[in-house]
C-alpha cells in the first residue's frame, strides 16, 4: 500500500478503518507529520491487553459526551506509555510485524 496525499476521501476512510483493525491486533510503527511540520515516529497500539486500565469519570449532567474524531486517530504510545493522537491524512508510512510476540513489545 502506497500512502499518498492524492487519495480520495473514500480511500482515506478505508485506510483509517484498515489501520484501526491492524492496531487492535498488533503494535504499529506510524510515521507522520506533526502539525508543526516535524516528522514523528511512534510505536502504538489499540490492543486491549496492552492498554492501561480505563479510568471511569463521573457523568456530568448537561455535558455532551466527547465526539469521536473522523480526522484523527487516538492510540496508545507504547514508548511514552500515554495516549496520543495523529491526523490520519498526515501519515507517511506504517510498519508492523504480523504475529509479533507480546514479549517483543
Amino acid at each position: 500500500m502506497n500512502i499518498t496525499a492524492e487519495w480520495t476521501d473514500t480511500e482515506w476512510n478505508s485506510f483509517a478503518s484498515w489501520l484501526t483493525g491492524v492496531l487492535h491486533v498488533n503494535p504499529v510503527t506510524v510515521t507522520f507529520t506533526k502539525k508543526d511540520g516535524t516528522e514523528r515516529v511512534m510505536k502504538c497500539t489499540l490492543q486491549p491487553e496492552l492498554l492501561p486500565p480505563v479510568e471511569v469519570k463521573p457523568v456530568v449532567e448537561g455535558k455532551a459526551p466527547r465526539k469521536e474524531s473522523t480526522t484523527s486517530m487516538r492510540v496508545f504510545d507504547l514508548e511514552k506509555k500515554e495516549w496520543r493522537s495523529f491526523t490520519i491524512r498526515s501519515v507517511k508510512h506504517i510498519s508492523t510485524v504480523l504475529g509479533e510476540d507480546d514479549d517483543k513489545v
